[in-house]
């Protein structure tokens, strides 16, 4: 092997060396990893407690000494299913409001999935009066809260004459306009080229739209989707506003905000089931959360 060889070869060699820098980063990144997985371990781990041994360790903690240090359960003396056959089987309230978050989420998905990709293509491919404008209020209401908003929401949802009902909670998620602008600025990094072919084989607009810009966005709608999801499969202020008067209405993440220590372990085993299709969907669309934000120029 000649010495010509060698060079590039010791110069990748020097290239794969790790900087302090990038050292740290990756540690700190570790560290938050972890501390960002513990509740979700923890919450697993809980379920599987006796409520005679949860409800114990709760009382302990209410009398927490801030001079003293507090021991954490890691694992349960006697791991009991209990708690699971309770809340699936012997109290179905339990069941009924989880199906009330999967028919909530299924119905706001399914709309944004109409409205918001159609507003966002005439955003960002039309040029017609008010436009700016009309971008302009969507930029202001991504940044509102919600608290803000509040009023004048339930002061519309009560003129229209469905406050008080499920659709007082699906009908003002339809309109996101996070995802809007999302979904807005992934489009505008589009060539104009695309659309021009469609156009020159006798597609119109509608078509064009359906054809070929809704195949060419996927990565942006799948992390559209799942972020969507998670927002709706979480969302308390909401159901707890418009349904103020509708329990048995609302989903089943206001019921967690509800439970006192005696329900404790059926509370992590309704958690530990609600986590469950989050983590399905992120899984599903991690490539799509990854790609379609890279490429939506959000820089």
């Amino acid at each position: 092997m000649t010495q010509q060889t060698l060079r590039p070869a010791r110069a990748m060699k020097r290239h794969r060396r790790i900087r302090p820098g990038q050292a740290v980063a990756v540690v700190f990144l570790t560290l938050m990893a972890i501390l960002i997985l513990l509740p979700i371990v923890f919450t697993f781990l809980y379920s599987f407690f006796p409520k005679s041994e949860m409800e114990a360790y709760l009382k302990l903690r209410g009398n927490y000494d801030a001079t003293k240090w507090m021991d954490v359960l890691i694992s349960p003396k006697v791991a009991s299913v209990r708690q699971y056959y309770k809340i699936l089987i012997e109290e179905p309230q339990y069941l009924k409001l989880f199906v009330n978050s999967v028919v909530y989420t299924a119905a706001i998905l399914l709309g944004q999935a109409a409205v918001v990709p159609l507003m966002a293509y005439a955003l960002s491919r039309f040029q017609f009066k008010g436009r700016d404008a009309l971008f302009f209020v969507i930029l202001m209401l991504m940044v509102l809260p919600f608290q803000v908003t509040m009023v004048p929401s339930v002061i519309s949802l009560r003129f229209m004459g469905i406050m008080e009902t499920p659709w007082a909670v699906i009908l003002p998620m339809w309109f996101s306009p996070f995802y809007i602008f999302l979904i807005r600025q992934f489009m505008m990094g589009l060539p104009n080229e695309l659309l021009e072919a469609g156009m020159m084989d006798g597609a119109g607009p509608l078509r064009c739209y359906l054809h070929v810009v809704i195949p060419v966005c996927r990565p942006i709608l799948g992390a559209a989707v799942a972020l969507s999801f998670a927002d709706c499969w979480n969302m308390v202020e909401q159901p707890l506003v418009y349904l103020a008067n509708r329990a048995g209405d609302q989903p089943l993440s206001v019921m967690f905000n509800q439970i006192s220590i005696d329900g404790a372990d059926v509370a992590f085993a309704g958690a530990a089931l609600y986590i469950l299709p989050a983590l399905f969907v992120y899984f599903y669309f991690q490539e799509d959360i990854l790609l379609g934000v890279t490429l939506s120029e959000l820089k």
